[in-house]
């Protein structure tokens, strides 16, 4: 009996210690979740609005040398490449656009504590992460189209005659990249919360 006492004992003992080595556990406030989560929503409104920014300046105008027998000379055509030519690069900008105005609103209506606003704030992160990565992967596929060509379908590369231009895209892809990854971020900092708060 008294060795069934002193487990017994022992048996409170731990659950005791385990409680208060429990307590010490640190746990982050809701004061510094939503910090957080006010940093990412600024750091991916900023980061959509410059990569459409840059998208936007996305323009260049060469003279391109053009055969058109072989018996002639070249000819010297002014040609202009700019982003509202190719349709990927315009839904590109739509999505960055559509995440730059979500995240504006989200800092302005986000408050916390309500836990149906977190759910929909979540499904709304979760939307902008895919559109984001549906516009990045568009593109991406016209950025390699412009640096390699394709030979197969007799498609010229374009990059070595639009430097510029095609260095702006690849930096508003970069920065839309970016843009995505914070608000997926967001995401997982959400549900997070949600977690922490629940019983």
């Amino acid at each position: 009996m008294a060795s069934q006492d002193k487990a017994g004992m022992d048996g409170m003992e731990a659950i005791e210690s385990t409680q208060s080595r429990g307590s010490d556990l640190k746990v982050a406030s809701p004061k510094t979740v939503r910090y957080s989560d006010f940093l990412l929503r600024l750091l991916a409104l900023a980061l959509t609005l410059v990569a459409v920014i840059v998208l936007a300046v996305a323009k260049e105008t060469k003279t391109v040398h053009v055969t058109v027998a072989p018996n002639l000379p070249p000819l010297n055509i002014p040609a202009t490449a700019k982003w509202q030519n190719m349709s990927a690069l315009v839904y590109f900008m739509v999505t960055n656009a559509i995440a730059c105005a979500y995240a504006t609103l989200s800092l302005v209506t986000n408050r916390g504590g309500k836990c149906g606003m977190a759910l929909t704030l979540i499904v709304l992160d979760l939307v902008m992460v895919a559109l984001l990565f549906s516009g990045n992967g568009a593109a991406g596929a016209v950025g390699v189209l412009g640096l390699r060509g394709n030979s197969h379908a007799r498609w010229n590369k374009v990059c070595n005659n639009f430097g510029v231009y095609c260095l702006r895209i690849l930096a508003s892809i970069g920065l839309s990249l970016l843009g995505s990854l914070v608000f997926f971020l967001l995401v997982v900092l959400s549900v997070w919360n949600l977690h922490k708060k629940s019983p």
